[in-house]
């Protein structure tokens, strides 16, 4: 008995697709790749800003890397972890606020005794500058 297309793209598991290094994908090559029919990727398109191909003088939809890997990720979302569109969209984006936000510099809390050493040899050498130009 032969599975469906729509059956066999839901058990496709996202993470088993290795995306070959190049710049740009026709959305044939993407389709393939992702194991979708080229109008659900037309359709995400109008439903996920994140996914913006380029178009080429001939119209022909190029879809970079990071294009790829967006929509393995809409797909995982979609149809392994069940979200909705909606539900996805939300989800995409708060995940770009939290790249966004910067993670604080690893600062040590406390004075460590190598830094106060280094700290006192620059003031030595600014002390000794400071003697031979008065």
């Amino acid at each position: 008995m032969r599975l469906s297309h729509k059956a066999t793209a839901k058990s496709e598991k996202t993470a088993e697709v290795a995306v070959p290094d190049k710049l740009y994908f026709r959305i044939g090559e993407v389709s393939r790749l992702c194991h979708l029919p080229a109008y659900v990727l037309r359709f995400w398109e109008t439903e996920f800003p994140q996914l913006k191909p380029v178009k080429s003088s001939t119209g022909q939809r190029m879809y970079r890397r990071k294009d790829v890997e967006s929509v393995l990720k809409i797909k995982r979302l979609l149809y392994e972890e069940g979200f909705t569109i909606v539900g996805a969209r939300q989800h995409l984006r708060s995940e770009i606020k939290i790249d966004k936000k910067q993670s604080p510099l690893p600062f040590p809390s406390q004075q460590v005794p190598e830094l106060k050493y280094i700290r006192q040899g620059l003031r030595d050498i600014l002390t000794m500058l400071s003697a031979r130009h008065s």
